[in-house]
């Protein structure tokens, strides 16, 4: 690997020297020695299997739960609803002020995606948790889905979230997340050529070799001990100590070492019944996804729908992009009014274009419940933003790599969201993969910079 030292010499630290190098992880003698302990590597005498009973449908109303026969079986030590839970509606994001409250821990009269917890078992086995859960009764009245996010603003449409009253979330009091910057108009007014596309993911699921999954005990001076994969330890104290209403130093959390989470285990789902299990049968209590609910009810990468409409002149000059961006949280809230926000603050991309406007909207629709993902909310915007400008290029007979260069915001540059630009290379960084490459750029870039004036 080459080490490019003449750029930003000034700014750099010269005592970091981790680029290029190869160093031990802490944990790697530990991962290939086997030593390593996860939290399913634990084992208390007692423990008790917890298996959820979900919902079989998209969206329905709960008419009537029947847990008698799970009870009277032999080896059920309890069987638990929302009527157990002391606050059971929450939303993870509560503690910086991401609000209301959305999702229920336990549903209490309807399900809002297929895979919801409504019953929670508890028994001296899985075998018998398993069995259990299959003799609780819930009868259903099926309501209309959702699936799309533009259909779900559409008038008439399901109401997905009746603790937002409208199938998106309001952010200060607006539709959605807003930037607006110069006047879009205009910038497509004085253009030679506008060009709008339509881009679109799917949720895209983790898939961890480790599922998701705590073991809760309880401890003899009344404290509870959480040993979670969690990657989230005080996210999850926090929020378990407000659902179980219990002062938060009653709750232990002991993680650090997760079996792969990418994102994926951010989420605090697991660990608040599992406390609340625990406390109830003062018993250890063990609960862990299944493959299938993995796959089933994980929190994916948010499915995500952009329209990029861009104003550019014959030189290459990006004058103005419109950006309409639709995250799809699923059935709550969860991380993505958080997401959705990074994706509007993400926009135009790293280039400076003097008319820019984005409604980036976080919907509710009747899918399973999204979150975290390595970058979520920049990562699906940014391939659908550079391929715009791989597009861009050939409308206009440009090499692409000099596109960007001619785009790409320098020191001082106002961003869209209206923050000034420091620390910029991205023109450098062009400019030494296009050397790396062999890709012939015009000689007339190899002096730009990313400098003030560059």
């Amino acid at each position: 690997m080459e080490h490019v030292k003449d750029f930003f010499a000034d700014e750099r630290d010269e005592g970091n020297h981790a680029v290029g190098t190869s160093i031990q992880r802490a944990d790697a003698l530990g991962h290939v020695t086997g030593q390593t302990r996860f939290y399913a590597d634990r084992h208390f005498p007692g423990t008790l299997t917890l298996k959820m009973v979900r919902s079989p449908h998209h969206h329905a109303r709960i008419v009537r739960v029947d847990t008698s026969a799970a009870e009277e079986m032999a080896g059920v030590v309890k069987v638990l609803t929302h009527a157990n839970v002391p606050n059971n509606i929450y939303t993870i994001l509560r503690l910086i002020q991401v609000e209301p409250n959305d999702e229920p821990v336990l549903a209490v009269d309807k399900v809002r995606y297929r895979g919801e917890p409504i019953v929670a078992v508890l028994a001296d086995s899985e075998a018998i948790a398993r069995e259990a859960a299959d003799a609780v009764t819930i009868d259903y009245e099926e309501l209309p889905a959702v699936f799309d996010v533009e259909e779900a603003l559409e008038p008439g449409a399901p109401l997905v979230n009746e603790f937002h009253g409208h199938n998106y979330f309001t952010y200060e009091g607006h539709h959605c997340r807003r930037v607006r910057h110069g006047n879009v108009e205009a910038g497509f007014a004085e253009a030679d050529h506008v060009i709008e596309e339509r881009y679109q993911s799917s949720p895209i699921e983790h898939a961890p070799v480790e599922t998701t999954g705590c073991i809760v005990v309880p401890e003899a001076d009344g404290r509870l001990t959480c040993y979670s994969n969690t990657q989230a330890l005080f996210f999850t104290l926090d929020n378990a100590g407000l659902i179980l209403d219990v002062p938060f130093q009653r709750l232990r959390l002991i993680g650090g070492t997760v079996g792969g989470g990418f994102g994926g285990k951010v989420d605090v789902v697991t660990e608040p019944i599992a406390f609340l299990a625990a406390d109830l049968t003062k018993r250890p209590i063990k609960y862990s996804y299944s493959r299938e609910e993995e796959m089933q009810v994980s929190s994916p990468r948010a499915a995500e729908r952009l329209y990029i409409k861009d104003a550019v002149m014959n030189d290459g000059r990006i004058v103005a992009r419109q950006i309409r961006l639709y995250v799809d949280a699923g059935a709550y809230s969860r991380h993505s009014p958080y997401g959705t926000t990074k994706a509007a603050a993400h926009m135009p991309g790293p280039y400076t274009i003097p008319n820019v406007t984005v409604d980036a909207h976080c919907v509710y629709t009747n899918r399973t419940p999204s979150s975290a993902m390595r970058g979520f909310g920049v990562t699906i915007g940014d391939f659908a933003l550079e391929v715009q400008m791989d597009k861009l290029a050939r409308l206009v007979g440009k090499d692409p790599m000099e596109l960007r260069i001619v785009n790409a915001y320098r020191d001082g540059h106002i961003k869209a969201h209206g923050e000034e630009t420091h620390g910029a290379a991205l023109v450098e960084v062009i400019q030494a993969a296009s050397k790396f490459a062999a890709w012939p750029i015009d000689e007339s870039q190899w002096s730009a910079s990313s400098g003030t004036g560059g």
